[in-house]
């Protein structure tokens, strides 16, 4: 049966079982929405930007494990993507995003809208394509899905010409793919897993570090059972929160350049690191010369390139996570003796003495400004038995975010890692709604990110999709404002937002509800009434402004290099400023929480 090339998208993409696109239409793919005008399945989510709807599918993404899809049309269409390419490529997130390209006697001439899809999307995709003749579609469209899914997922870019969406031929969907070249290795060596056991029974400090790898290759239950067999610390990065229960006895939180005490001065003072699905990003090694100084590395990746590519590793181990420990697992299960606790006591005895030294703790006063760390602990406290899925932008939220709320799922942390890129949180949240339509979503969100694309609040509204969007509202650009303070003398350079939207009488604009908390007392009833609306909800945490996010590794220093509160001339302006307010209240102020 002959098809036209618009027809020949959507069949391929039905038969890859997708059943979502993200995406605004255009002129030179007219005719491919055209097509899905008589189609429910794949649906179409109309997004108000491109790198909404880019952010969206990786929000998808993330929270279902299945490749995220978006279409756009060419020039500034393609262009808008480039973040959410850049963003996906730096955490390995699995997107096929397509493309509209002018036809193909048009290309090279400076048509209308055109642009070098390929060229620009080169350095920030897995692998991109220009296809050509319609005969070649239904197969670049298999490759592209299965460059996206395997080995190190990233996204893939498939640029379609207009006349190719318009031309005819048979349709004809290969069931395999096979490409020269590319083979993934999914099972590790053998010799090197059974090392890598022998080194874990002799080890007295061990640690685990857990990547964001370890949650594409769904390892949940063999990283588990590694960690109970082996009752080693368990430390994750930034994206790999949720991997391992975060109130497991052996879970350390998080570590890295905002990581706890505990989880830091553990890998700093570890004899043996076992690495799965990370790359050693420099969040986490801050000065990698002293990086761990005393350890051993045993690294297991999916990705050959990750290894040896920042540390010395002893032990590599090419292969996918949830393989490697499926095997390493097995010689464990013969070789771990009783004793194995017993042995490690004294390690675990100095984890808790770093623990009680010092927590991960705030202090919330009475009639002053909502601490950001009460709020995000209170949200955490009021949704936990609903297994919430918890979707951040960048900047101090997501650091305390990550610290103060306690993921024990996995693919329940959607946040943007390598990047950092402001604005990914509202519309992260909204793809992983869209995936569950009957979950609770919360989008923990800056009032600097949020404002970046805070035009999806009409897709929220038009897909019925309910998130719960909690802004921490402090008037900065606050991790900005926080290296301004501690490294620039307090001269806040372009880090203050001034003139801010009423959110309250935003979300009203667009339909949605708006809540405002400027209290401590406040934080409970707003996050209550939120929870029984079933509407897009923005509230509105009005909170202290000069509020750092602390432990913090200041850049190009060692892991056990933290600062963990303000330094002595901050402390003394917080006081002259508190002095001068208790001095006009004249009120004793009380402690809600610690």
């Amino acid at each position: 049966m002959k098809m036209n090339g618009a027809q020949i998208f959507v069949e391929s993409l039905k038969k890859e079982g997708v059943k979502v696109i993200f995406g605004l239409p255009g002129g030179v793919v007219l005719k491919i929405f055209d097509v899905l005008y008589d189609y429910k399945d794949p649906a179409l989510v109309l997004t108000r930007h491109e790198q909404g709807a880019m952010h969206m599918a990786e929000g998808y993404a993330k929270a279902t494990g299945k490749p995220g899809v978006v279409l756009v049309t060419s020039g500034p269409g393609m262009t808008n993507t480039v973040t959410g390419l850049a963003d996906a490529y730096m955490d390995s997130v699995p997107l096929v995003v397509f493309t509209g390209q002018v036809s193909t006697n048009l290309i090279g001439n400076d048509a209308f809208q055109e642009a070098d899809n390929v060229g620009i999307s080169r350095p920030c995709t897995k692998y991109n394509y220009l296809v050509k003749d319609v005969n070649d579609l239904a197969q670049t469209i298999k490759e592209a899905f299965y460059i996206a899914t395997t080995g190190r997922p990233g996204p893939v870019l498939v640029d379609i010409p207009k006349d190719v969406s318009m031309n005819q031929t048979e349709f004809n969907y290969p069931e395999k793919v096979y490409i020269r070249g590319y083979n993934p290795t999914y099972e590790g060596h053998k010799w090197q897993i059974k090392q890598a056991a022998d080194a874990i029974l002799k080890a007295r400090r061990p640690i685990i570090y857990v990547g964001g790898g370890t949650v594409f290759s769904n390892a949940f239950e063999e990283l588990r059972e590694f960690a109970d067999l082996t009752q080693i610390p368990v430390d994750m990065t930034l994206m790999a929160l949720g991997s391992f229960p975060a109130t497991h006895p052996l879970s350390l939180g998080m570590l890295g350049m905002h990581g706890s005490y505990a989880s830091n001065m553990t890998i700093h003072h570890s004899d043996l690191i076992v690495a799965m699905g990370s790359r050693f990003d420099d969040r986490v090694t801050g000065k990698v010369s002293e990086f761990a100084p005393h350890a051993k590395i045993i690294h297991i990746d999916i990705d050959p390139t990750s290894i040896q590519k920042i540390m010395d590793v002893h032990i590599p181990i090419v292969g996918d996570v949830k393989c490697v420990l499926r095997e390493l697992n097995q010689h464990l299960r013969t070789s771990v003796n009783g004793q194995r606790k017993e042995e490690l006591k004294p390690w675990w005895n100095q984890i808790g003495e770093w623990q009680r030294k010092h927590p991960l703790t705030y202090t919330q006063e009475k009639n002053q400004k909502i601490k950001p760390q009460y709020m995000i602990d209170r949200l955490y406290q009021l949704t936990k038995d609903q297994n919430p899925i918890v979707a951040t932008d960048v900047g101090q939220h997501q650091m305390w975010a990550a610290q103060h709320f306690k993921l024990d799922h996995p693919r329940t942390w959607l946040t943007s890692g390598g990047l950092g890129t402001m604005g990914f949180g509202f519309p992260a949240a909204l793809g992983a709604q869209r995936a569950f339509p009957g979950r609770l979503v919360l989008g923990i969100v800056g009032d600097g990110s949020f404002q970046m694309n805070l035009q999806e609040l009409a897709t929220a509204m038009d897909h019925h999709l309910p998130v719960k969007i909690a802004i921490v509202n402090n008037g900065y650009h606050g991790m900005v404002r926080q290296w301004q303070d501690l490294f620039y003398n307090s001269r806040y350079s372009a880090s203050c937002l001034g003139n801010c939207p009423d959110y309250v009488k935003l979300a009203d604009a667009y339909g949605a509800i708006g809540l405002r908390a400027t209290k401590p007392e406040e934080v409970d009833v707003v996050i209550k009434e939120s929870l029984k609306i079933d509407k897009p909800v923005l509230i509105d945490f009005q909170v202290d402004p000069m509020e750092n996010c602390y432990p913090m590794i200041p850049a190009g220093g060692a892991n056990n290099e933290m600062i963990l509160e303000n330094p002595p001339e901050l402390q003394n302006k917080e006081k002259e400023k508190t002095g001068a307010k208790k001095a006009g209240n004249g009120e004793k102020e009380g402690v809600l929480t610690a």
